[in-house]
């Protein structure tokens, strides 16, 4: 019986590939990096199917890909997806949920611990020989309280529950949470109150946004809802850049109508070296590292391949929620 052939745009680990060879005729980018994309769109013409990280998947890709029947992405977002041009062509699209929930709260986590004491910032402050004695008043070094503050949760999906937890269970806060519904179980397990945006952020000391990123959030928070929040307060995004309006974020900090930031994601990326952001002290700012551990990513490969064989196979894969009227079976 003739394996469904694909293509794999980065190198795997070994038990991966050979669990992919196992079931499928995998042509593999052997070059350190990920495919380049003008060499993937030459290429992906006599493919059933290709795993890749992102790079949208529309109807001009489509159009180069006449054989494509999934599209299995090592992500748990999948904005890159056009799924009506996706559903169009029977092209079912895959992700990777639940494997990366405990590694992207953990990293909020330090977001927020760093901002709120200014952990990068007086690391600089050490490492630039500015801590002498008599230098600055001790109180020109304090930061803010996370143990017993409290956080407002904009995305009550998988991973703001973890986040939930670590805030309520690890640091005592006190939880709010703005959701597309309420979610009674939270409220049960982490004593959270479900509120307004509005409500969240007149009252929350550090505000996460965790949203997708959809038609419906793309700028989801803007310059009237950081007027809304405290001066003291923080702003937390793990999400995606374009979720919030970046020039009134800018704006915000520069004012003083909050107290600061911690940002895993920009509106550009990788971000400029000309953004304001970069030379904010107040600001703590990653390279879009929310997944990245050596195991969080093996466990995203390995769901990924788990994904492309069933999909190609009338196995059970994590197909995204638009698409799964295309799918056979679909991963619970």
């Amino acid at each position: 019986m003739t394996k469904p052939k694909v293509l794999l745009t980065r190198k795997l680990a070994e038990p991966i590939l050979a669990y992919l060879q196992e079931h499928l005729d995998c042509t593999v980018w052997d070059k350190e990096g990920s495919m380049p994309r003008a060499e993937l769109e030459a290429s992906i013409h006599d493919y059933e199917g290709v795993m890749l990280s992102g790079g949208p998947i529309d109807a001009a890709f489509l159009d180069k890909a006449p054989r494509l029947r999934a599209v299995s992405s090592v992500s748990v977002g999948y904005n890159h997806f056009d799924v009506e041009a996706m559903k169009a062509r029977g092209v079912i699209g895959t992700h990777t949920p639940y494997v990366l929930d405990d590694t992207v709260a953990d990293l909020v986590l330090a977001l927020m611990l760093s901002a709120g004491r200014r952990v990068a910032e007086l690391d600089a402050f050490v490492k630039q020989g500015q801590w002498k004695k008599g230098g600055v008043k001790e109180e020109q070094l304090f930061g803010m309280d996370v143990h017993h503050a409290t956080i407002g949760i904009i995305g009550m999906g998988r991973i703001g529950e973890a986040i939930a937890k670590r805030a309520v269970h690890g640091f005592d806060m006190n939880l709010l949470y703005h959701s597309r519904s309420a979610k009674p179980d939270i409220e049960e397990r982490f004593g959270g109150r479900y509120c307004s945006l509005e409500e969240l952020l007149k009252e929350a000391d550090y505000v996460v946004l965790m949203t997708p990123l959809s038609p419906e959030t793309e700028h989801l928070i803007r310059a009237e809802h950081f007027d809304l929040m405290k001066p003291t307060a923080f702003f937390i995004n793990a999400s995606r850049g374009q979720t919030v309006d970046e020039q009134a974020l800018i704006d915000a900090l520069q004012q003083g109508k909050i107290r600061g930031a911690g940002l895993d994601v920009f509106d550009q990326e990788p971000v400029s070296p000309d953004n304001p952001l970069l030379r904010m002290p107040n600001v703590v700012t990653l390279p879009h590292i929310g997944s990245a551990t050596s195991q969080t990513r093996y466990g995203m490969a390995k769901v990924a391949a788990e994904n492309l064989v069933g999909a190609l196979t009338g196995g059970k894969a994590h197909v995204v929620p638009e698409l799964k009227s295309l799918a056979v079976n679909t991963a619970k």
